[in-house]
């Protein structure tokens, strides 16, 4: 089988953030300096960075049958994204709380997966065919973790090149890392799945050895504003940062990583190449407010990696 572009599974949700100088305790209310509604959710936004960083992309989900769903609908076909995605009328779909500081652009967030919480691996079976024709197959865990790893079998089983990216931190069997050829959690969530803290890139390297030890075939850390650590069974590299103007927003930024490296991955780049024009990908989003409309496209990404 002839295998092309990047087929994703994960949740699409409504981000509502809103900016404010900090978060007010419970009972308090307190003036915000900002708001925005727009597209998001891991997947969906994993799905807008890949297409924009020029791959050929599959998003499968579930969505519900409201305005939030047909905004879903809109923003695959502005990006060229095929969806393979079920609409139900029994739940609705997902929203997020995104509360974004005013000068630093650090962020909290809260996520409820609506529709997609019912994903099941039955509806990822019927996605099939698109997963085994895909380069790399990209999943996260905002979806039940039965539906990820049923996704990560179909993509193993086709010889499709698997990218988990643990996020949100859950509970899962560790039998689920050797079906990753590249795991790549943030340093929280390295942190929560290895026991080990990652504060500089000593301890992002004993996290890696551990996630290694699990099964995975690649441990690809993200470490915010120090790059991300790219380490394998034969190699561990830092990943430098790219600066590419003021951090405005850091939300989606993992999301942006992960789309850049896996487009990057489908169009034959060898991965820690692959993993570099992640980096970019993410310096260039943290430059812009919001989520999935922060992503860059591939010219953008290519120049800065030519800096």
């Amino acid at each position: 089988m002839s295998k092309s572009g990047v087929a994703v599974l994960g949740i699409f949700v409504v981000d509502l953030a809103f900016r404010a100088g900090n978060m007010p305790a419970i009972g308090e209310t307190i003036a915000g300096s900002g708001f925005a509604m727009g597209p998001g959710g891991k997947g969906s936004n994993q799905a807008v960075a890949a297409a924009r960083a020029g791959a050929d992309v599959t998003f499968i989900s579930r969505i519900g049958s409201d305005a939030f769903g047909d905004l879903a609908i809109k923003t695959w076909e502005a990006e060229g994204i095929r969806p393979r995605v079920a609409r139900t009328k029994e739940a609705p779909t997902g929203a997020a709380f995104i509360y974004v500081h005013e000068t630093r652009g650090d962020n909290a967030i809260i996520v409820v997966s609506g529709a997609a919480d019912g994903l099941s691996p039955d509806d990822v079976d019927a996605a099939a065919e698109a997963i085994r024709s895909s380069r790399v197959f990209v999943t996260q865990l905002e979806q039940p973790v039965a539906a990820a790893q049923r996704g990560l079998e179909i993509a193993r089983a086709a010889g499709s090149i698997t990218v988990f990216n643990p996020a949100p931190a859950g509970v899962f069997d560790d039998g689920l890392f050797a079906l990753c050829d590249y795991v790549v959690p943030n340093e929280t969530e390295a942190e929560a799945l290895t026991g080990i803290a990652v504060g500089d890139l000593a301890g992002a390297r004993r996290a890696g050895e551990a996630l290694l030890a699990k099964g995975a075939g690649t441990a690809l850390i993200t470490l915010g504003e120090r790059g991300a650590l790219f380490h394998g069974r034969d190699r561990s590299l830092h990943v430098p940062p790219f600066a590419a103007g003021k951090v405005v927003e850091t939300a989606g930024a993992g999301d942006a990583f992960v789309g850049g490296f896996a487009a990057a991955l489908a169009g034959g780049a060898d991965p820690l190449d692959a993993a570099r024009f992640g980096s970019a990908t993410a310096g260039i989003s943290v430059t812009r407010a919001g989520t999935a409309p922060a992503m860059p496209r591939r010219a953008e990404i290519e120049a800065l990696l030519k800096v």
